[in-house]
Parts: C-alpha cells; structure tokens; sequence
C-alpha cells in the first residue's frame, strides 16, 4: 500500500511530464484538431436538423451582444451579471417553418462555448499523444500498453461528437443530444431521458478523455525518464558488481 502511495505523485509527474513535451512539440496538431472539433460542434447539429427536418435558411449572431459593454458597466450585481452571461445565446441557426414559425433553431450560449473549447483541447491533447507514440513505435519503443488510452479517447472523441448536448427549438425538448435530432413525434418521456442522457454523456466524455490523456501522458513521459538499476552497481562499465577491495 505504502509503494502504491508512494509512486502516485511520480506517476503524476510523468503523466504531466508527457503531457507538457507532447503540447510543447505538436502544438500545431493540438491547435488543427480542436479548431476542428469545435467547428464539428457547431456545424454539426444544424447539419443533422437540415437532413432530417429542413434545411436551415437564417443564422445570426446575438443583436444585443453589442450593448455587453455597457451591461457590463452597470451597477448590476456582478453575481447577477455572470449568472446572465453564462446562460446568454451567441448565436443560432434556425430553418423557416410552413406557418411562419420556425421549423426548428440551434442555439449556442456561453456554456456551450465553454464546453466546446474545453472538450476540443482535450481531443487535441489526445490527439498528439497519439501520434507521439505512434512515432514512439517507429524508434522501437514498446508501447502496448498505451492502446488501451488511445482506444478509450477515440472511441470517447466519437462519442462526444454524437451525444453532446444542443440547444434545440422545435424538437420537443430544449436539449438533445446530436443523435437525437433526427427523431421528430417521439413522447415527452423519452424525449426527457434523452435530454438527461445528453447532459450526462458531456460529463462522462470529459472525464474519460483526462483519464485517457493521463494514461498517455504518462506512457510518453517515462519513454524520457532515466531508469536506475536496482542491483548492485558496477564500475569500470565493466558489467561486473564492486564488492569492495581485495585483500
């Protein structure tokens, strides 16, 4: 138990060790994948609800995000102010319905944003402890036990894209998960289960992505750290152990 406790803070210092030199080196692949994954998040859900509902034909950013000076310059609360702010749209896209009313909208808020940016970051960070591995491989470092991270980030990756939550009007409920767009006429219950589920998944992806970035991190940082013999010394660089002088 007390080796176990012990070798958790060197454990740490690898995982964050990998981490580090992995940015520090492929900081143009972190930056390429989370640049794409955010445009996915945004680009996606209004695509889905184009195939499967209508296509959209309007999109906006916030008119009154031009009086956020302002409204941060209030005497408002500031308590007041940031509870406001997180909940505030963007923007949105939204498809003209039959009636004049919209067929449906996709809406971003602030939280949104925030949830996009950190989940993108991490799927970068994946990314490029990936293809430090992988380019560990061609040096002949043994790296089985990292496919087990790169298969739980992958598959997680995937799956933050199909089931992260969206603003959603017209669908039934004002959350779904991507997956659950295409579903119109579902009953109030399910369309609730899913909504929770939704909300749900972006946690549980986000968890499993640090877990697998650790597990990474980790492999790439001690393929750099020294490594000290545990048996009896040598001298001379001769392979042979010292066992004093003569005589």
């Amino acid at each position: 138990m007390k080796g176990v406790i012990g070798g958790f803070p060197s454990a740490v210092g690898a995982a964050l060790r990998g981490v580090g030199r992995t940015i520090r080196i492929r900081w143009r692949a972190v930056a390429l994948v989370a640049a794409g994954v955010v445009a996915l998040d945004v680009l996606l859900p209004p695509l889905v609800l184009s195939v499967a509902r209508a296509p959209w034909t309007f999109f906006t950013f916030n008119p009154w995000l031009k009086s956020l000076p302002a409204y941060l310059a209030s005497g408002k609360p500031w308590s007041e102010k940031l509870d406001f702010l997180s909940r505030v749209a963007l923007f949105w896209f939204s498809a003209d319905g039959p009636y004049g009313a919209p067929e449906w909208g996709f809406a971003v808020d602030t939280m949104d944003v925030a949830r996009f940016v950190l989940t993108a970051l991490l799927i970068g960070v994946y990314v490029a402890l990936w293809l430090e591995r992988r380019g560990a491989v061609a040096s002949g470092w043994q790296t089985g036990a990292g496919r087990a991270g790169g298969a739980v980030g992958a598959c997680v990756s995937v799956l933050g894209l199909s089931t992260g939550p969206c603003s959603v009007v017209g669908c039934g409920a004002p959350v779904l998960p991507v997956v659950g767009l295409v579903f119109a006429g579902l009953s109030s219950t399910t369309l609730a289960v899913l909504s929770q589920l939704s909300r749900i998944s972006a946690i549980a992806v986000i968890v499993a992505l640090v877990l697998a970035i650790a597990w990474l991190g980790w492999q790439v940082g001690n393929r750099g750290a020294p490594r000290v013999s545990r048996g009896a010394p040598n001298i001379g660089g001769l392979g042979r152990p010292f066992r004093g002088p003569p005589g």
